[in-house]
This record gives C-alpha cells, structure tokens and sequence, in this order.
C-alpha cells in the first residue's frame, strides 16, 4: 500500500511532531547530517508510539523491532530552525506493521522513510502476532482514514 501513498504530501499523514535544528546536526557543507534526519525519523516514530498506543496495555509494547528502514534524502535541511515529522501507518499484517514518514522544513518535504516493525516473543527471538489492542489502534492510524 506504501506505493500508492505519496510520502511527500503532508496532507496523508496522523500524527505530527516538531524537532529543533541544532548546531551540532550540521555536516560540513552546513547541511543537517543524514545521521540528524534519521533521528529526527527516531522522535517521529517515538512521538506516534505515545500518541497512538499509549492506551494500550503497557507490557504490550515490549518486544518490537525496527527490522526495515528505508530513507530517500530529498533535499538539504539546513540551520536553523526546526522541522516537522509526520508519520502514518501504510500496513498492518499478521506479526508486523508499516509506517511512511516525512521530514519538512518550511513547509518543503526534505525526507521520507518507510518503515517496517515486528512484534517478536523476546524469549524466543521469534516473531509473534500483534496483540488485538494494538492492531485496532494501528488500523485507526492508518492512510486514508483520518
């Protein structure tokens, strides 16, 4: 479903965050650094979590992994100033579930990411079903559904 959503459109997304450019993000052409973005992609996804399933059972939300992670740079974010990220689930499946994100500066898409998620027995290391709270919650998170 991720192919059909257009990443760049800030129109798709659920859940918004801000973050503030600092000084120590910049790379040597004075860009934010790719590393920067990346956790600026990090707070988005944090941010989503509490927003989004904080009403679920908190034992609930031990045993997931990031197990894909797929960013395009688009364009150089620069300092200062601050940046939102917006991000939206794409899929929901049996064990695991998808997010798109988008990084913008000044109204202008500098990144997007897609993201893939497992819930996984920490016992066993093997993945296990999202539990029924959490898929519910995602499912109402989900593109076109706002």
């Amino acid at each position: 479903m991720i192919d059909a959503i257009d990443l760049t459109d800030c129109a798709v997304f659920v859940t918004w965050s801000t973050d503030t450019v600092r000084y120590g993000d910049l790379d040597p052409n004075l860009h934010v650094n790719n590393g920067a973005i990346n956790q600026f992609f990090e707070d988005g996804r944090v941010h989503f979590r509490q927003a989004c399933l904080s009403s679920t059972d908190g034992d609930k939300l031990t045993g997931f992994a990031v197990v894909k992670f797929s960013v395009i740079y688009r364009a150089p974010a620069n300092y200062p100033g601050t940046v939102e990220i917006g991000t939206v689930v794409t899929r929901v499946g049996g064990s695991s579930y998808e997010l798109g994100q988008g990084v913008f500066q000044d109204g202008s898409c500098v990144a997007t990411a897609e993201v893939v998620t497992v819930h996984f027995d920490p016992g066993t290391s093997t993945s296990k079903p999202l539990p029924e709270d959490i898929r519910a919650a995602l499912v109402r998170m989900m593109a076109g559904t706002k």
